[in-house]
């Protein structure tokens, strides 16, 4: 791809994000064929959501960290996108459906960091993690899809290119440490109205939140690119992911962390 079909193929996206507008697929010029080319439309995509105003980018989502849904996607590692604060709200009450087209709830531990990551240091290890990270919260993803497909025949180039599906991120108030979790082995489980729908755990993802984060640290420093303090990496959910109903009360219970909720309406 030329370098103006990027720049033109993230104008179409960031249009159709901005004015809630659905696409059954991108003009031929524009498709994605490579993950390098999808990464490159995602990052000019960002230079268009950092144009808005009293936007700033709060960290970074990992995406399709479970063995499962990698090969949903035919895929043999996870992706990422942004996070974004024009997107993103702390102990939210209620979020209205018209935001979104087909949004699917995630609930995820995210990492926060806890110092400028010098990238000169990677790759990063296990040996490093105390030095990386102050904390977790515990949040909700929700992805959305703006092309009319089911989600294979989407591919995993377009959702890339699309900031990673991300559309919207939800965390708890509370940051905690670190070493109060094993993150090898915490329940998480959603509700809908008080009625379970998903249960899962800290593990699907890629064994630890941990592996997650580190995995995109990595793989965002061979590019020359860093996080900075108090960012946070959102590293992937601990169930399925799961439609939102319209008038339904979305509960995500992290055990002795809490939960965190909203009304969809």
């Amino acid at each position: 791809m030329k370098n103006i079909n990027y720049q033109e193929a993230a104008k179409l996206l960031f249009d159709y994000r901005l004015n809630k507008l659905t696409i059954n697929e991108l003009p031929k010029k524009f498709i994605p064929t490579s993950y390098e080319d999808s990464y490159i439309i995602q990052d000019e995509l960002k230079l268009l959501y950092l144009s808005l105003k009293d936007n700033i980018s709060i960290g970074k989502k990992v995406g399709c960290t479970s063995t499962e849904g990698q090969k949903q996607l035919d895929i043999d590692e996870p992706f990422y996108g942004n996070l974004y604060s024009r997107f993103y709200s702390i102990d939210i009450e209620e979020l209205s459906s018209k935001k979104f087209n087909k949004p699917f709830i995630e609930p995820e531990i995210a990492l926060r960091i806890k110092d400028d990551i010098n990238i000169s240091e990677a790759p990063f290890a296990l040996k490093d993690v105390d030095t990386l990270f102050d904390g977790f919260v515990c949040a909700l993803e929700i992805v959305d899809f703006r092309f009319n497909k089911n989600l294979k025949e989407i591919g995993a180039l377009n959702l890339i290119a699309t900031n990673g599906a991300s559309e919207y991120w939800i965390r708890n108030s509370e940051v905690f440490d670190i070493n109060t979790i094993n993150f090898e082995n915490h329940p998480v489980n959603i509700f809908f109205d008080n009625r379970v729908i998903g249960e899962g755990n800290t593990n699907s993802v890629m064994g630890s939140p941990i592996n997650s984060a580190l995995w995109l640290l990595n793989k965002i420093a061979k590019k020359g690119e860093t996080l900075l303090k108090g960012q946070f990496i959102s590293t992937g959910t601990c169930t399925k992911a799961h439609e939102l109903i319209p008038n339904s009360k979305i509960s995500a219970d992290f055990g002795q962390f809490g939960k965190v909720e909203f009304f969809y309406k």
